[in-house]
């Protein structure tokens, strides 16, 4: 295993199949993040960004290749094997906030604890409360989402992520659906969590938001095209305008 690597995927292609047609969404994709790593996945629409996100979220499985998550073997396990992982052990923050309408605040966040057979209600009551604390919003937590703003959504989406402590917070596009003010706390609270230890992995088209990352990589027709630090990125841009 690579050093310290959290998730490692080697040689993994996603192909989805519709009748007759073949629809190679991945290809051979190699590609580890270490613990604490704050990467970015971009790349332009159909590149196969979110794909690859589903795969390591575990909301999908891969064609072929292999998955490692924390030195375990998922790639070849079960619906139910994924699920228990992926609610223990990832956390998702999504586009479109994926909250549930006629639960609060509160429930929304604890939803995903009710799951775990290792936690006790008081533990699941600390954890909802001490996660909503973090994103600054414990006094909507009787609220319903309908009742928030977008960016308030998206602070209790990324509670509910926190809440369950996972190894790895995924979010997809978390800023697109929000104006620049809130797209700007959102990655303020992720740019936050970084410095706590958490090891992030965001996939998104603004260059803004993937410019906060430490590492850059670029999906262009299934395929990583592009791997680097930010700061390489940043001088190898800066070189490009110079010349």
């Amino acid at each position: 295993m690579a050093q310290d690597a959290l998730i490692e995927l080697t040689d993994v292609s996603k192909v989805f199949y519709t009748e007759e047609l073949e629809t190679w969404a991945l290809h051979a994709i190699h590609l580890d993040i270490h613990r604490g790593e704050y990467v970015a996945i971009s790349g332009p629409s159909g590149c196969g960004k979110s794909t690859l996100l589903s795969l390591i979220g575990l909301l999908d499985t891969c064609s072929s290749g292999s998955y490692k998550l924390a030195g375990q073997d998922v790639a070849g396990l079960g619906a139910g094997e994924r699920a228990g992982i992926r609610n223990r052990e990832i956390g998702f923050v999504f586009q479109a906030f994926n909250l549930i309408g006629e639960m609060t605040v509160y429930e929304n966040v604890e939803l995903p604890l009710t799951y775990r057979t290792d936690l006790s209600g008081k533990a699941r009551r600390k954890r909802v409360e001490e996660a909503l604390d973090w994103v600054d919003i414990p006094h909507r937590s009787r609220h319903f989402p309908a009742q928030l703003s977008g960016g308030q959504q998206q602070r209790v989406a990324i509670a509910r992520a926190l809440a369950g402590q996972p190894k790895v917070l995924l979010a997809d596009e978390p800023t697109g659906n929000l104006d620049s003010r809130n797209a700007t706390m959102v990655m303020d609270l992720l740019d936050q969590l970084h410095a706590r230890g958490s090891t992030i992995c965001i996939v998104t088209h603004d260059s803004a938001s993937a410019d906060r990352a430490q590492r850059s990589v670029s999906l262009h027709d299934g395929k990583v095209v592009d791997d680097q630090t930010m700061a390489a990125a940043k001088r190898r841009r800066e070189a490009e305008v110079a010349s």
